[in-house]
């Protein structure tokens, strides 16, 4: 492996176990998070497509959207174009939830980077947030 392959899997497993580090203080489970996440940040979708998304079974995904909708985090509505489909939106309520989830998220993240990272670290890790998106939109094209 040369050095380019290594930097390339090296990041890929910090990243991946920081996400899975940071997501043990969520108080809902993933999948619920990641829907909610979706809709917030991209508008309503179908329970397809919502699936398609996340890479799961249309199945998973409509279980989830059913307990989420339950819970009053989403609401549907029939499809503008096809209706044997239905919207999934997310509520005001599933927007409260979801900020909660990213600000417990943020803290324990800020409290790791406060307690462990020296200020001259910190400044570091900004310019590194900076490389890390530019990285994440040309993966995007």
């Amino acid at each position: 492996m040369n050095e380019e392959d290594t930097l390339a899997e090296d990041l890929r497993q910090v990243i991946g176990e920081l996400v899975r580090t940071v997501r043990t203080v969520d108080t809902m489970p993933s999948g619920e998070a990641a829907i909610l996440g979706h809709l917030d940040r991209t508008g309503p979708h179908t329970t397809a497509e919502l699936a398609n998304r996340r890479g799961v079974t249309h199945q998973s995904s409509a279980k989830t959207v059913k307990d989420l909708r339950a819970s009053g985090l989403v609401r549907t509505e029939p499809h503008p174009t096809d209706g044997r489909k239905l919207l999934v939106h997310i509520t005001e309520t599933g927007r409260a939830r979801l900020r909660t989830e990213r600000a417990h998220r943020s803290d324990r993240l800020n409290t790791a980077i406060s307690e462990t990272l020296s200020p001259t670290e910190q400044q570091q890790l900004r310019d590194c947030v900076r490389l890390l998106a530019r990285l994440t939109a040309h993966l995007r094209t």
